[in-house]
Order: structure tokens, then C-alpha cells, then sequence
């Protein structure tokens, strides 16, 4: 099989669209009740948005080139897409913010939270806010 060579770029926008994706398994809403409790996970709602966002980082990861940075027009559909995790995760919490979060047993779970850390992390990455040294092995004397 032939070895995929990827920028750090893309490799690290497709990291964080996989920590996305694990983020939409994981559960988006807890609800407590007397005799037990239960949870649901981003499959649904407003969820749909950020899977549809991971969908689109992968697919702005593999057009063109691998092995360079985001041309122009991939980076902005890469942006795009991290705003689209970010915000179908903002506005599926806004909504049950709404609900009531914390009456009745019901609460945001974990995997909202993540989702949403993973479209910002995105975004700021993509956006030059944060920056990861090129560490070189050091060379032989």
C-alpha cells in the first residue's frame, strides 16, 4: 500500500476532524431521572451540521496536492467546515440551553463540549493563532 504523505497542515486539520467525529459518538445530552439515567449522542439536530463539517475538513484535507499547505480555496472550505463543527454544536447547545439545562435532570454532555473545543481548535489553527514548532532531529556532529 502506497504511504500517504501529508502536510502538517492538513495533517493535523484531519486529527482534529477525527477527534470531531469521535466527539459526535459520545454523548451530547444527559438526562437523570429517579430510577436511572440515560444520554444521546450529536447524531441528530444540530449535530448533523458538525458531521456534515467533518465531512467537509476531510474532503478539503484530500483535494489536491497532500503533500502541501491548503491552497486559497481549500483553506476557506476547511475554515468553513470547522465553523460548521463549531457551530452546530454551539447552537444544539443553545437549544437545549432553552430546555432548560439542569431542570429536570437534563444536562449537555461531554461530547457537545469536545465537539465545540475541536471546531474553535480548528478554526485557530487554520487561522494562524496557534502555532506548533517544527521540531528537527539534531543533526550529527
Amino acid at each position: 500500500m502506497e504511504q500517504m504523505n501529508f502536510h502538517k497542515q492538513k495533517l493535523y486539520s484531519l486529527i482534529v476532524a477525527v477527534v470531531a467525529f469521535i466527539s459526535l459518538i459520545l454523548p451530547w445530552i444527559t438526562i437523570s431521572y429517579g430510577f436511572g439515567s440515560g444520554s444521546v449522542n450529536g447524531f441528530r439536530s444540530w449535530g448533523i451540521l458538525s458531521l456534515l463539517g467533518v465531512a467537509g475538513i476531510a474532503v478539503a484535507c484530500f483535494m489536491g496536492d497532500k503533500t502541501k499547505p491548503f491552497d486559497d480555496n481549500s483553506k476557506k472550505i476547511a475554515m468553513a467546515s470547522f465553523g460548521a463543527v463549531a457551530l452546530g454544536a454551539l447552537v444544539f447547545f443553545l437549544r437545549l440551553n432553552s430546555y432548560g439545562v439542569g431542570f429536570g435532570g437534563v444536562s449537555a454532555g461531554f461530547g457537545l463540549w469536545i465537539c465545540l473545543l475541536a471546531g474553535l481548535v480548528g478554526i485557530a489553527w487554520l487561522a494562524g493563532l496557534i502555532k506548533l514548532e517544527n521540531k528537527k532531529p539534531p543533526s550529527a556532529p
